[in-house]
């Protein structure tokens, strides 16, 4: 399987992508409501490393495309928490998605926060056009145990596995415009999905190519 990884803005690199080219979408934005844990708890450690913010006016821009580049029978997953998932859920259906419903995902581990602390985070489960899911018996809480990585808030490639097996076959595109350091391109490759995926930083577009290329053993990227 091959992947390509592109650095700039999501919705740039979406513009760039032929209309239903696309047969999955997998992406975690840096939310806007992150900011809000930047400057207290656990985050602090993160200041040096944090990465740039996507704000919420530009969802429905973002919506558009993903709209676009997905091929008519497909699903688009969003990682969020409860306030983005608020926000998020009539843009995608205005712009003409099908809102299932939330998943959630149970890290297993509590994480930062003081009032009740986080221990999950929200997946946004929307369809275009109509595309069965390949196994009915999965719950609509995963649990899969977070990771702590020198990439702030890196998702595991077991819970990305799970989505990408529910809603993809092999041979298949997987898209991600904001692929962070990659994971879920590890989990397409390993399930035998092509790649593509774009990130805004410079530093996670590279840690992307690499871990792709230590995989493949081959470089198929800009």
């Amino acid at each position: 399987m091959t992947f390509k990884i592109d650095c700039g803005d999501a919705i740039a690199f979406l513009k760039k992508l032929p209309n239903e080219s696309v047969d999955l979408l997998i992406t975690d934005p840096s939310y806007e409501s992150m900011e809000k844990h930047r400057s207290i708890g656990t985050t602090t450690r993160l200041q040096g490393q944090w990465f740039e913010i996507f704000p919420n006016k530009k969802f429905a821009a973002l919506f558009m495309e993903v709209q676009r580049v997905l091929k008519k029978d497909a699903h688009f997953y969003m990682m969020c928490d409860q306030e983005t998932m608020f926000l998020v859920k009539p843009i995608g259906e205005n712009t003409g998605f099908k809102f299932w419903k939330s998943l959630v995902w149970n890290k297993k581990i509590m994480g930062m926060g003081y009032h009740y602390r986080a221990q999950h985070e929200m997946i946004m489960f929307f369809e275009k056009g109509k595309r069965k899911l390949q196994n009915l018996g999965i719950p609509d809480v995963l649990s899969v145990p977070r990771i702590r990585t020198n990439y702030p808030t890196e998702k595991p490639v077991g819970l990305l596995e799970i989505l990408i097996n529910q809603s993809s076959s092999p041979g298949q595109v997987v898209c991600d415009p904001f692929c962070g350091s990659g994971s879920c391109g590890e989990a397409a490759l390993k399930l035998g999905r092509e790649f593509i995926g774009n990130d805004k930083s410079k530093k996670a577009a590279k840690l992307s190519r690499q871990r792709l290329t230590r995989l493949t053993g081959t470089k198929k990227s800009v």
